[in-house]
């Protein structure tokens, strides 16, 4: 839909297939003019033929997208660097979502997570997540990264599913795998470099303030969070301990989705300080900087503001918009508090 007068092959299509593999540069130079390359990761020896094509022609376009993002960016960055613009495409965002789907409820919603098999093939969210995360065990991790105790890796996965929006404590993830604090810190990187997970950074300048400076972790799908985390209903999700942490990571990433469907990075932080004043989610834009409290409540209760006024009090200068998040069907605002508040889904 984006490039309708791109042409248009699938590397899982074995015609294609064995056409290309019969002279891969005069295929591309007949396609120069537009041409959409999925599931690259089928094929990576033809980055390079890429490469020699759009060296030859610079007239040449090619939108290449993959699956395999470990394999991918690898070789993309062996074959094509200064010759690419790189896009990250992450699951569905919120606003993706057709009117009809979203009428499903708050629940349901971060039950079936964003991927599209859920949502376009009516797919339960279980079977989803489980070929997912059995695909990602046997072929992404075992043979891409070559992690050799799988089974420690997955216990090491669950945990951090259960520990979503709080700060990512090696020592104690070590001591509770029996596992050393560098695999520790491997294994996080393998979550981050094949967009499982994330470490969201705290905020931190130089205030003359005790400020944390140990990151927070999230799952770029709630779905799989579910998932992980054993619930099957959501009415399980409804009453689950966890559920305000689930909700908060699905924001967070929301923001996360507009920054990369835009084309821009990732400007997004949270605030804690060590006398325990904390914000949810900071952006920062330059010097200005938005100030996020996200809770999974339908009211709106005066605690909700006082640590943005605190960061407020902390950047009066900078700070442009202090908002609460939260699950209301309608939109309130406070004298009282002066921060406008802001409702989500």
């Amino acid at each position: 839909m984006v490039f309708p007068d791109y042409d248009y092959i699938n590397l899982e299509d074995e015609t294609t297939v064995s056409e290309l593999e019969l002279n891969k540069k005069e295929f591309l130079v007949n396609h120069r003019k537009g041409l959409v390359i999925d599931e690259v990761q089928k094929m990576p020896e033809i980055l390079s033929a890429i490469q020699i094509v759009v060296d030859e022609h610079p007239d040449a376009a090619f939108v290449i997208t993959g699956s395999n993002n470990l394999l991918l960016m690898q070789r993309v960055s062996q074959s094509l660097a200064g010759r690419t613009a790189v896009l990250t495409l992450l699951p569905f965002s919120i606003a993706e979502l057709t009117e009809e789907n979203k009428s499903v409820g708050l629940y349901n919603i971060m039950l079936n997570g964003f991927y599209p098999a859920v949502w376009a093939k009516n797919t339960p969210p279980q079977d989803v997540y489980r070929q997912y995360f059995s695909t990602y065990m046997q072929r992404d991790v075992r043979q891409v990264m070559n992690i050799r105790h799988l089974s420690e890796f997955r216990r090491f996965i669950v945990i951090c599913a259960s520990r979503i929006g709080t700060e990512f404590n090696a020592q104690g993830i070590s001591n509770e795998l029996g596992v050393s604090i560098p695999t520790i810190q491997e294994w996080m990187n393998v979550l981050e470099a094949s967009y499982v997970a994330f470490r969201l950074p705290p905020f931190f300048r130089n205030i003359g303030k005790r400020l944390v400076k140990t990151p927070k972790i999230y799952f770029y799908d709630v779905g799989l969070v579910c998932y992980l985390l054993g619930i099957h209903t959501s009415q399980q999700l409804e009453t689950h301990p966890l559920r305000g942490s689930i909700f908060e990571n699905m924001v967070v990433c929301e923001f996360l989705k507009r920054q990369y469907n835009n084309g821009l990075d990732n400007n997004l932080f949270f605030f804690r300080d060590r006398s325990q004043h904390e914000v949810d989610l900071v952006q920062e834009d330059g010097m200005r900087l938005c100030a996020y409290e996200i809770k999974l409540s339908s009211s709106i209760h005066p605690d909700f503001y006082n640590n943005l006024k605190y960061f407020r009090s902390l950047f009066p200068n900078d700070t442009v918009s202090t908002q609460v998040i939260n699950t209301g069907a309608e939109e309130n605002s406070s004298e009282e508090t002066g921060h406008r508040c802001y409702l989500n889904v």
